[in-house]
């Protein structure tokens, strides 16, 4: 079984931005599940939106990337769809989302188990710092 996500990775000075839900520990690149019938584009307009209270601009597709999922039984993978681009608006904390941080390869360990894999190659890139 996958649970299919798109999300957004934003870097800014060698650090990425994530996000973490209420009630978790965990912290989460922004983005989320797509709803029947939306594609990629639409699911991350909608999802930054709903989170983040802002527009992406103009996304660049930067990859997709699979690993198990966090907080479900072992076998149960997330496939994440990955975009990175500008936006337009104030980051602000929205919807689900109690927290907003900007993040280094120090945190990695801090991070969903997809994540760690999008940590390490925008590390080995020389683009999050930390490492």
């Amino acid at each position: 079984m996958n649970i299919d996500k798109v999300a957004w990775i934003r870097l800014e000075e060698g650090r990425i931005l994530s996000t973490r839900s209420r009630g978790k520990e965990v912290y989460y690149l922004p983005g989320g599940k797509r709803e029947p019938g939306e594609s990629d584009l639409d699911t991350l307009d909608r999802e930054i939106r709903e989170e983040l209270a802002v527009t992406v601009v103009a996304p660049v597709y930067f990859g997709t990337f699979k690993a198990q999922a966090d907080g479900h039984p072992d076998g149960v993978d997330v496939q994440m769809t990955c975009y990175t681009g500008d936006y337009l608006g104030e980051l602000a904390a929205s919807s689900e989302i109690e927290e907003v941080v900007w993040l280094t390869y120090a945190d990695r360990d801090r991070v969903a188990p997809v994540d760690k894999i999008i940590f390490d190659l925008l590390c080995a890139d020389g683009k999050l710092s930390g490492g």
